[in-house]
C-alpha cells in the first residue's frame, strides 16, 4: 500500500504539538522506512485561536472531535484530549464504530473502559494502540503485548509517575521538606496547579492498571488498585531509609499470587543496590519478571511532548504497515475476569517509624503488641536526627522519642492490627509511620 495514512489528531496540547513536530521533521524519513507517508489532514482543540509553539494554519479545523473521529478522509483517529468520561470517550467510540484505527494516550479512559473500547476495535477490524498511554517513551506496551508473549509474567512494576519520583528525588538529595520540593516541581512545570492526581497515586494507579491486563491477560481493574500516595513521607523517613539502606521510591505493583492478583500503588522502601533505586528525577522506569527471560527493566523519560509523541509515532507506524493486533494482546472476548487479592493479605517486611512518649513500660508495651500479631522485628533502633529535619522533634527530657523498627516477613493484617493496638495504648503522640519494604 503506498497511499498516505490519513490522520485526525484531537488534542493540541503538550502531547498533540509534540506529534505534529515529529511528524513535520520525520515524515520524509518516516515515509521511505513504512513505504506509504503519514499526513494529519484535520485537527480539533478547545481553543482554535490559542497561541501555540506550532502552526496549525495548514490543517482543517474541526470544532467537534466527535466530528472529526468519523470524518471520511481520515484512516485513523488520534485522541490527546484526556479524561474517563465525555468527548475523549466519545469520541474514541465514533471512531471505532466509524472503522477508523485509533491511536491515543489517554490512560484514565483505557484504565476505565479498555475492555469495552477493545471489542469495538476488534469488532470493525481496526487498531485501538496506546503505547504514548504507559511511561510516556519507554515501550513498554509493546515489549509486553508482543516480545515477551513467551513468558508467564508473575510481576510487574515500577516508578510510572516521574512528578512523585522527582520530589522523593530531590527531599533525598537536598534534605527539603514534601511541601517545598512539591512547590518547586509546580514552578517548574513537572506539578500540576492541582497535584492530586499525580502525588495522591492515581496516576499511577491508571498505568498500572493497564501493564496488569497486558501482563496477566485479565480485564482492567482500576477499581481493584489499592493506592497510598507520597503526601505524608517526611525528610525523617528519607533519611532513616537512607541510613538502612534503602530508597524510598512511588511503585505501583501488580503480581500474582495464590489468592488473585494484587495491584497496589505506594511508596515503597527498595534496597540501595537495586536499579530501580538510582532511576532519580522524572524518569521513568518498568520492571518484568517472566518466567524465561528472567527479569527485565526499561528506564527512560516517563512524560512529556517528546518521548510520548514517540510512542504515538510508533503506534501510527504499525497503523500505517497493517500490524494490527488485539488492543491488550488478547482478543477482548478472552480476556479473563479480573481476581482481586485483598490487600490486608499481602506479606513483606515494613518500615515503621514511632514518636514514642518517653515513660517506663512504653517500649515494652509496643513489642507485646508486635509479638500479638506474630510479628518479628528484624531491627530497632531509637532515631536522632542529622540535623533539625521536619518529622522529627528535637528530643528534650520526656519528650517522644522517635523509634524506627523494620519487621520481617509479615503480612498486611498483622501490622494493621499491630498499629492500631499501639495507637489505642496512647504510648505514641502521632500517627505511626508506615512503609512496605518490596523484596527485589
Amino acid at each position: 500500500m503506498t497511499e498516505p495514512l490519513k490522520l485526525g489528531l484531537a488534542g493540541l496540547g503538550t502531547v498533540g504539538g509534540g506529534v505534529l513536530r515529529l511528524l513535520a521533521k520525520r515524515s520524509p524519513d518516516l515515509a521511505k522506512r513504512i513505504g506509504r507517508p503519514i499526513e494529519i489532514v484535520a485537527v480539533s482543540a478547545l481553543n482554535r485561536h490559542k497561541n501555540r509553539d506550532v502552526d496549525i494554519s495548514g490543517f482543517r479545523f474541526v470544532a467537534d472531535p466527535v466530528e472529526l473521529a468519523r470524518d471520511p478522509e481520515i484512516d485513523a483517529f488520534v485522541e490527546l484530549i484526556g479524561g474517563e468520561e465525555g468527548v475523549a470517550k466519545e469520541s474514541v467510540e465514533a471512531a471505532l464504530r466509524a472503522g477508523k484505527h485509533v491511536v491515543t494516550a489517554n490512560k484514565a479512559l483505557l484504565a476505565r473502559h479498555g475492555p469495552a473500547l477493545a471489542a469495538l476495535a476488534e469488532k470493525h477490524g481496526v487498531a485501538l494502540n496506546f503505547e504514548g498511554a504507559v511511561a510516556g517513551g519507554i515501550p513498554v506496551v509493546k515489549a509486553i503485548r508482543e516480545s515477551l508473549q513467551g513468558n508467564t509474567i508473575a510481576r510487574v512494576y515500577g516508578i510510572l509517575n516521574g512528578t512523585c519520583n522527582y520530589i522523593l528525588t530531590l527531599m533525598l538529595t537536598e534534605g527539603r521538606s514534601f511541601a517545598d520540593v512539591l512547590k518547586e516541581a509546580q514552578a517548574q512545570g513537572y506539578a500540576e496547579a492541582d497535584p492530586t492526581f499525580d502525588i495522591g497515586g492515581f496516576d499511577t494507579a491508571h498505568k498500572l492498571a493497564l501493564l496488569t491486563s497486558l501482563a496477566f491477560g485479565t480485564r482492567t481493574s482500576f477499581e481493584s488498585v489499592y493506592v497510598e500516595g507520597i503526601e505524608n513521607i517526611t525528610p525523617a523517613d528519607i533519611e532513616a531509609a537512607d541510613d538502612l539502606g534503602y530508597r524510598i521510591k512511588l511503585l505501583g505493583v501488580a503480581s500474582r499470587t495464590e489468592s488473585g492478583i494484587e495491584q497496589r500503588v505506594h511508596p515503597t522502601m527498595v534496597p540501595k543496590h537495586t536499579a530501580i533505586a538510582s532511576v532519580d528525577g522524572v524518569s521513568n522506569c518498568v520492571a518484568i519478571d517472566g518466567d524465561f527471560v528472567g527479569d527485565i527493566m526499561l528506564i527512560g523519560p516517563g512524560a512529556g511532548a517528546g518521548p510520548t509523541a514517540s510512542s504515538v509515532a510508533s503506534d501510527l507506524i504499525d497503523i500505517a504497515r497493517g500490524h494490527i493486533l488485539p488492543p491488550f494482546g488478547t482478543k477482548a472476548k478472552d480476556l479473563k475476569p479480573y481476581k482481586k487479592a485483598e490487600m490486608r493479605g499481602h506479606e513483606g517486611g515494613y518500615y515503621i517509624r514511632l514518636s514514642v512518649y518517653d515513660r517506663t513500660g512504653a517500649f515494652a508495651a509496643i513489642a507485646s503488641r508486635m509479638a500479638e500479631q506474630g510479628i518479628s522485628l528484624e531491627s530497632i533502633v531509637q532515631r536522632r536526627p542529622r540535623a533539625a529535619l521536619p518529622g522529627f522533634r528535637r528530643q528534650e527530657a520526656g519528650s517522644p522519642a522517635a523509634v524506627v523498627m523494620i519487621t520481617h516477613q509479615t503480612t498486611e493484617a498483622a501490622i494493621r492490627k499491630a498499629l492500631a493496638a499501639i495507637e489505642r495504648d496512647g504510648h505514641v503522640d502521632a500517627k505511626p509511620q508506615m512503609i512496605r519494604i518490596e523484596k527485589l
